[in-house]
């Protein structure tokens, strides 16, 4: 097989995860504490949506709570029991149990865990251009660069990077 040519099949958990553990600027990046991603999809070669298997050790975050304009997620709970938090509240949530966010809801989300056992659960969203992300607890959104790529922002428009 060419090495430019992706793999047929992969053992999920022996992907080696995302070096850096966010785009998030260093102020904002502790908030999400020890998340560790492995980027599934990418493999793959996979364009219109994204997959990862993400693990939430004690403390840690999914994300800062934020909500999409263009791009739907969903969640699948494979072990451990997160904290879903959104505009409504908080769910508990386990294993075998899922959640879905569409887009344009301007429901903002995360997964907190809060046990003293790490959450282990699959992550899929689409690859939509030109996303807008809210992030109402923090000084953070994304708009759309000029190739549709997403960029961080103050919520005053100053750059992050």
């Amino acid at each position: 097989m060419p090495e430019d040519t992706p793999p047929i099949a992969v053992a999920a958990a022996e992907v080696p995860p995302r070096a850096r553990p966010s785009g998030y600027p260093p102020d904002l990046v502790d908030k999400i504490g020890g998340r560790e991603k492995r980027v599934l999809g990418d493999i793959f070669r996979l364009r219109n949506f994204g997959v990862n298997l993400t693990r939430l050790p004690p403390g840690a975050a999914s994300a800062l709570r934020h909500a999409h304009e263009k791009q739907d997620e969903f969640v699948y709970i494979l072990e451990g029991h997160p904290i879903l938090v959104t505009d409504a509240g908080e769910t508990p949530l386990g294993p075998g149990m899922c959640a879905g966010f569409p887009a344009g809801t301007g429901d903002a989300h995360h997964l907190v865990n809060r046990g003293t056992a790490d959450v282990l659960y699959l992550e899929v969203g689409d690859r939509t251009l030109f996303e807008r992300v809210e992030y109402p607890d923090d000084d953070l959104m994304i708009r759309p660069g000029p190739d549709g790529k997403s960029v961080y922002f103050r919520k005053d428009g100053t750059p992050v990077f």
